[in-house]
């Protein structure tokens, strides 16, 4: 059941909604001097090698990534994020992608705190020497980034229940991020049940899921299902950059469901989603939506 590797994956089109998503909500959340606690449930490696044997297999990043690294007219939020990506390839060559948990130690302050979840033992193994690796670099550098334990907390463990014990936050404000892989699809259920809980716990939190846009019914109901969890405000974001493919293999569409989310995000995505559909659309069936509501 614990196949899923996210380095097959790594770059593609649906990174690319989600990290520029996730970045600006940090961005937005720390405008404010008092402290932010960062959860990621399902948090990967951290950093993924695209050039390493499980990227390289199909290559993903050249539906995401790819076309938008050597852009000059990317808009303000995706310059952000392609920034932070070369930040991490000082060679000028494209060759680390960083996950969710990277994205949130870049952007970061010194007073937040970052608490990172993997239920792979794999993947929770290797997240764990990647943030040593980023540790030491930036200890090199001069520069310490982190307290181990203290502003960054590594566990290897189930992202879903581990969300209960750390709401509300002690400083009543965090962004919670949930990325399950949905290879069982039992995660769709989890992940509604998950936010019911957390939404009483912790009301006014800001929670980001993201979810693949399939054809199995669970997928398709995922966002009307998150609408009605009562949160205050929520924006639904998608990505189609083709049409589904005759044998419904393949990810061709994703979404970015925001709970609670900052006021300026709908502008921000509004100016920035038909960039994204020009530069990664593939065929006719590229497009967006964005849609937005309250309680």
């Amino acid at each position: 059941m614990l196949s899923y590797r996210h380095a097959f994956h790594a770059g593609n089109h649906a990174d690319v909604l989600k990290h520029t998503v996730t970045i600006q909500l940090l961005r937005y959340l720390g405008q404010k001097d008092t402290p932010c606690m960062v959860i990621d449930t399902h948090a990967g490696a951290g950093v993924y090698a695209l050039d390493g044997s499980f990227a390289s297999k199909n290559a993903e990043y050249e539906t995401g990534i790819g076309p938008l690294w050597d852009r000059k007219d990317l808009p303000e939020p995706l310059a952000d994020y392609v920034k932070l990506v070369k930040d991490l390839n000082p060679s000028g060559k494209m060759r680390y992608y960083p996950g969710s948990p990277y994205c949130a130690f870049h952007v970061m302050r010194e007073q937040d705190r970052l608490r990172l979840f993997e239920l792979h033992s794999s993947e929770a193994k290797i997240l764990a020497e990647n943030f040593n690796k980023l540790e030491a670099h930036a200890a090199a550098q001069g520069v310490r980034h982190t307290t181990r334990g203290k502003r960054i907390m590594i566990e290897r463990g189930d992202g879903f229940l581990a969300l209960k014990a750390l709401l509300p936050p002690p400083s009543r404000r965090a962004l919670v991020l949930i990325d399950p892989p949905y290879e069982d699809k039992r995660d769709y259920q989890r992940v509604k049940e998950t936010l019911q809980d957390a939404l009483l716990r912790f009301p006014t939190g800001t929670y980001a899921v993201w979810y693949p846009v399939l054809q199995r019914m669970e997928s398709r109901q995922m966002p009307e299902k998150l609408k009605r969890l009562g949160a205050k405000s929520w924006l639904n974001v998608t990505l189609s950059i083709s049409s589904p493919s005759p044998d419904g293999f393949g990810l061709h569409s994703s979404g970015m469901f925001v709970l609670n989310p900052p006021w300026t995000l709908e502008a921000t995505l509004r100016n920035m989603m038909p960039y994204l559909v020009e530069v990664l659309g593939r065929d006719s069936g590229a497009g967006f939506t964005l849609e937005t509501g309250e309680a």
